[in-house]
């Protein structure tokens, strides 16, 4: 079983906040980086019982008697930081959350942007890539690991989405290259084709559905050496196709209610994550 991990820092936008994925009785989205620490968290204290159990035993071999190990504290207990904020670009996350992160020591990132830069017209990629790389760099530099992921393939499932392909390849071919480095981790979704299926996808085609959330935290686990509770890139049952009609009807009902609001968003120069704080902003125990 590989050591536990005692801390994980989640930084990004609205994929890492859980956009879309079930809501918590805080209101907060669950999404897959919880679910992850979520499970680190079990694990982490599975580790610390049985080693709890091991350390009386030898206590009471060397006194006679038997003993029994103190419950874990808080102060000890599996810790969890999430960062991030929806709306977010590589450069407001490289500004607000890189500092915060690397500050807090935890011993796993995951680090994921740059997708929302993607999305808009006349996007500098260039740019995008050095500030993913100063991102993932300072927060490698404190000693954690650090979970990085390739976007989606959007062409088969979102209209438009060929026009953002080459940058999409460009940022996978970034990611895997940083990949390769001592202390980085890559969760490849591009080359998943289930996440082709609009079922593990939110009505607005851009925010996961609860499938996907718990399909991309299974992604996470398996990636840092976890045993797999499932194949995450088998494709959903097939289910009977659309009718022309109600594809129709999807796609008006798609763009008046999300590209629009979006779009309008991008001409007054506001985001959805304006003022926005993130949801978990300190490090704490996982509850």
């Amino acid at each position: 079983m590989p050591t536990p991990y005692r801390s994980y820092v989640a930084v990004g936008d609205s994929f890492t906040e859980g956009m879309c994925d079930d809501l918590l009785p805080d209101g907060h989205y669950r999404g897959w980086a919880d679910r992850v620490a979520s499970a680190l968290a079990a694990e982490h204290a599975e580790h610390a019982e049985r080693s709890g159990h091991a350390e009386g035993s030898e206590q009471a071999e060397g006194s006679g008697q038997a003993e029994h190990a103190e419950p874990e504290s808080a102060g000890t207990g599996f810790r969890y930081a999430n960062l991030a904020v929806r709306g977010k670009l590589i450069g407001q996350i490289h500004d607000e959350q890189l500092a915060p992160a690397a500050a807090m020591g935890a011993e796993l990132v995951t680090l994921a942007g740059g997708l929302n830069d993607v999305l808009r017209p006349g996007c500098d990629i260039d740019a995008v890539e050095r500030l993913l790389g100063r991102c993932a760099d300072g927060l490698r530099a404190t000693g954690a690991t650090v979970v990085l992921f390739t976007s989606t393939d959007p062409t088969r499932r979102m209209a438009g989405g060929a026009r953002l392909l080459p940058a999409i390849l460009r940022m996978k071919a970034f990611v895997q290259e940083l990949g390769r480095q001592d202390g980085f981790v890559v969760v490849d979704l591009f080359s998943a084709p289930c996440f082709d299926d609009r079922r593990l996808w939110a009505e607005d085609r851009l925010h996961l559905a609860p499938e996907g959330h718990r399909r991309v935290a299974e992604g996470v686990l398996e990636a840092l050496g976890r045993p797999a509770a499932f194949d995450w890139r088998a494709p959903l049952p097939a289910a009977a196709p659309a009718g022309r009609g109600e594809r129709l009807r999807e796609d008006a009902r798609w763009l008046g209610t999300h590209v629009g609001p979006w779009i309008g968003r991008r001409l007054t120069g506001r985001s959805s994550g304006d003022g926005r704080p993130a949801k978990r902003p300190e490090l704490l125990p996982y509850r």
